[in-house]
């Protein structure tokens, strides 16, 4: 096989090794993502109480857990984030617990014409040809279409990571932002067939023309 035009890091994240968090661990869970919460820059906007806390599959990369959430607030907002942790050995209890929180008011409800409901954010950097780096990121959602099966992020046409759906949520880590490529997440159902297509950055696109 003939050496590659495209030298970039691929499915180097971890497949989900667990189910979505519940009980204990998810209480666990819940408790430091609340605090990062606590922490948030509000801007001055009224965000209300959290809801209910949803999971997304858990993905490794560079020796850390990332698990993803999501939570509806009281007043209309999404805080969204994630808690990571180094993984325990040997069946020990994970350690090093860390979260990072956000909010919007950009929710699926106020936007018919999303097909993917999608989060992100950078976790770190990889450095490639050149001195080019791509921005490593996390990237989870859910569908508004339904029949998918499968979910991949794609860079310049190259898949560079996929994510079987579990409870209709997926988690991706992927290089994004490199040589002038951004990430697209696409959405996959039977017979390889594609159901819906994002681009991280359809909406500033969009704010720019």
């Amino acid at each position: 096989m003939p050496p590659t035009q495209r030298f970039v890091i691929s499915f180097a994240a971890e497949p989900p090794q667990d189910d979505i968090p519940y009980g204990r661990w998810a209480d666990r869970l819940r408790v430091e993502f609340l605090a990062a919460c606590l922490r948030l820059d509000d801007e001055g906007e009224d965000l209300g109480q959290a809801g209910d806390l949803v999971w997304f599959p858990d993905r490794t990369y560079g020796g850390r857990t990332y698990v993803p959430v999501t939570s509806r607030t009281t007043t209309g907002y999404e805080l969204y984030g994630h808690v990571s942790f180094v993984p325990g050995v040997d069946g020990a209890e994970p350690t090093d617990l860390d979260a990072s929180a956000d909010f919007t008011a950009e929710v699926a409800e106020q936007n018919p014409d999303w097909k993917l409901d999608l989060c992100e954010d950078v976790i770190g950097e990889w450095r490639g040809e050149l001195g080019k780096v791509a921005q490593m990121t996390l990237v989870w959602g859910r569908p508004l279409v339904r029949g998918g099966k499968q979910v991949t992020a794609e860079l310049a046409g190259l898949a560079v990571d996929q994510c079987a759906l579990l409870d209709d949520r997926f988690t991706l880590i992927a290089p994004d932002d490199y040589r002038g490529d951004v990430l697209d997440i696409r959405l996959w159902g039977t017979a390889n067939r594609e159901l819906a297509s994002e681009s991280l950055y359809e909406d500033d696109e969009d704010e720019a023309a």
